[in-house]
């Protein structure tokens, strides 16, 4: 009997509890013990990587790596002996890959484990955790209760890294299209519905037959609906920004409540890179000055299985422990939501922040995040940092880039949050709880805009998006060609965005509200249309108005008030997007840019060219992801870092 193997399994997996018991007991030997009795630490060592322990609550494997006092390996092979259990090399294992292909990838990620062979009834499986009956009963629901459940320890990135070896096509699949196998009518992998090709060919049609009719009467019809419009969006943005102007005046959105170290949360960091091998050495000095504690940290560096320079940079770069190398396989479309989507099956944090390889962000943002979080309810899913750049007076382009992004995350986020309407998240330093990120399905690989396409979801789910005033500090760009690739991606994104959310009207309506369909009508729709309308806009009014400079009136091409409208857009419209980049621009108290802020119509000029650059993509080409390039600039100083959210400066 004792010869028979399914006996012997049940006497193996029986020891295997009795060991886990004996572990948790306080007279079993410890972590610290046995890598000391192996001379793998020494004894001062193991004391003060302790007090680490004590102060952040952190488990104490975590804390040895975290202090580089230990290798991975040797820590996992000692717990393997505190657990009472065989150490398992998968880099040197064979895996049944049909037995894991019975289990889901997610599942087995989140778990730490994977199941190795199969003898029979008998399953080994591989845990980087402690095992546990929980890991026995998923195998079971799989494979049978008559299974029995061997264990051996293994490390986590083993675990990972096998992961990613045996399910490479299911994962690759899953970071493309997981959204849509979903929900197809969520993702924008179909650019356009069969009712939104119908409905657009029944609208060209009768274009064209009243062109041919009435000529006169259409090109004024829409010269009228576009210079409405364009009022509308404008006048949209200026109240909105007004609003955030007082939010951030009357709030102190910067708290002094210090979270312990110990009630900090495992936070995830992704960072996907794609051709920044001259910059990813930055990237980690940069995520080293994280006011965070280091073994509470887990970064994931996303590299694309191509891009052998970047990754051969970056092991070069010689990452912490806490930086984890996550190899995205090569798939369509490669973007960045698609690596992402990849990380987030990967992701252990409660909470997850999105960096670019080339961002700075203030040592405090992921402790500010949290307190954002911890002082709010659950409905709230992310929130978004401040965006700037360091790197303002390159050039005449990033001095109008800085003016940008300073009245639209200092002013517009915050006041769209003020005035509860969803916030299109920047595509960097947005802070998610990750459960609810799961929950939403993560971003869509087809959407090159895929963070303000995932605002959206996030409010139509009930979800709110909040802002920080903590500071990212990125680097403009300021080639104009790379510029207006990258401007070309974001309006097209917008685009897609607006498409998406506008095929099924009566449930987008249901599921965001009057606020939602506001926020998506004169934002995320209305900004494409107003950078695509403007140029003809200005120069149907500088035609109308001409005559009047000799004395002969107006022209008669737009009816009755409507030339007041057109006028107004000219004059008063720019001189709002003036002053908004003038208010910004006092407030960050980066004054020598004031000046610059008058160019912001020729600045339009160049959004117009990259919006219709947009919808030609749209057409012809709507997923290329047309990669800005970063490492450019000689400016390394940052800008007035905390001169945001200091009350001193804010009558600036």
């Amino acid at each position: 009997m004792d010869d028979d193997p399914i006996t012997q399994a049940r006497l193996e997996e029986a020891a295997t509890r009795a060991d886990v018991r004996a572990a948790a007991s306080p007279r079993a030997a410890t972590l610290g013990d046995v890598l000391v009795a192996r001379g793998l630490l020494t004894r001062e060592k193991l004391d003060e990587a302790l007090d680490v322990h004590r102060r952040s609550g952190e488990r104490l494997g975590r804390v040895l790596l975290s202090l580089g006092y230990v290798s991975r390996l040797d820590m996992h092979r000692a717990l393997g002996e505190v657990w009472g259990l065989p150490f398992v090399d998968l880099t040197r294992t064979p895996i049944d890959a049909t037995l894991c292909h019975a289990f889901d990838p997610v599942v087995l990620a989140d778990g730490g484990w994977i199941p190795v062979a199969r003898k029979g009834d008998v399953v080994r499986v591989a845990t980087s955790e402690r095992p546990h009956a929980g890991i026995a009963d998923v195998v079971r629901d799989v494979l049978g209760p008559q299974v029995t459940v061997t264990f051996g320890a293994t490390t986590d990135w083993d675990v990972d890294g096998a992961l990613r070896q045996v399910f490479r096509a299911p994962l690759a699949d899953r970071a493309a299209n997981h959204l849509f196998d979903s929900d197809p009518m969520l993702s924008a992998r179909t650019v356009l519905t069969r009712p939104q090709k119908v409905l657009g060919a029944l609208c060209a049609l009768l274009v064209i037959a009243a062109l041919v009719w009435q000529p006169l009467v259409v090109l004024v019809g829409v010269l009228v609906a576009a210079n409405v419009a364009f009022a509308l969006a404008v006048g949209f943005k200026a109240l909105t920004a007004a609003v955030g102007w007082r939010a951030v005046r009357r709030a102190d959105t910067r708290r002094d409540d210090r979270i312990p170290d110990h009630e900090l949360p495992v936070y995830t960091v992704l960072v996907p890179v794609f051709g920044e091998a001259n910059v990813v050495g930055d990237l980690v000095e940069h995520l080293g000055r994280l006011d965070y504690p280091q073994e509470k940290l887990e970064i994931l560096l996303l590299l694309e299985e191509d891009d052998e320079e970047t990754i051969a940079a970056a092991r070069a770069a010689r990452p912490p422990s806490m930086v984890k190398f996550v190899i995205v396989p090569r798939g369509k479309p490669q973007t960045k939501p698609r690596a992402c989507n990849l990380g987030l099956v990967f992701a252990r944090g409660e909470f997850l922040v999105i960096y670019d390889a080339e961002d700075i962000p203030e040592p405090g943002q992921l402790r500010e995040a949290v307190s954002a979080f911890r002082n709010s309810g659950p409905e709230l899913a992310c929130v978004q940092a401040r965006l700037n750049y360091y790197n303002a007076h390159e050039n005449l382009l990033t001095r109008m880039f800085t003016l940008e992004y300073s009245w639209w995350f200092d002013y517009m986020l915050p006041g769209l949050d003020r005035l509860r309407l969803p916030i299109p998240l920047g595509g960097t330093s947005n802070h998610f709880r990750t459960s609810v990120l799961r929950e939403l399905g993560g971003w869509d690989a087809w959407n090159v805009t895929e963070d303000a396409d995932l605002g959206l979801r996030a409010n139509a789910k009930g979800y709110t998006v909040g802002v920080i005033a903590s500071t990212t500090f990125e680097e403009a760009c300021g080639r104009y060609r790379p510029w207006i690739k990258q401007r070309t991606r974001w309006i097209k994104g917008y685009m897609q965005t607006a498409l998406v959310h506008s095929r099924q009207p009566l449930r987008s309506l249901a599921a965001a509200g009057p606020r939602g369909a506001l926020g998506l009508g004169l934002l995320v729709a209305g900004t494409p249309l107003t950078f695509l309308a403007s140029p003809v806009m200005w120069v149907i009014t500088a035609m109308s108005f001409a005559p009047a400079l000799w004395g002969a009136g107006p022209a008669d091409l737009l009816p009755g008030p409507f030339e007041l409208v057109a006028l107004a857009n000219l004059v008063i419209g720019n001189l709002f997007m003036i002053a908004l980049n003038a208010l910004a621009v006092g407030r960050r108290r980066i004054l020598g840019l004031l000046p610059f802020a008058l160019l912001n119509p020729v600045y339009w000029i160049l959004h117009s060219i990259a919006a219709w650059r947009a919808l030609g993509q749209l057409a012809f080409n709507p997923f290329v992801w047309e990669k800005t390039p970063h490492g450019l600039t000689s400016h390394t100083a940052t800008l007035g870092i905390h001169a945001a959210a200091d009350p001193a400066h804010e009558a600036a």
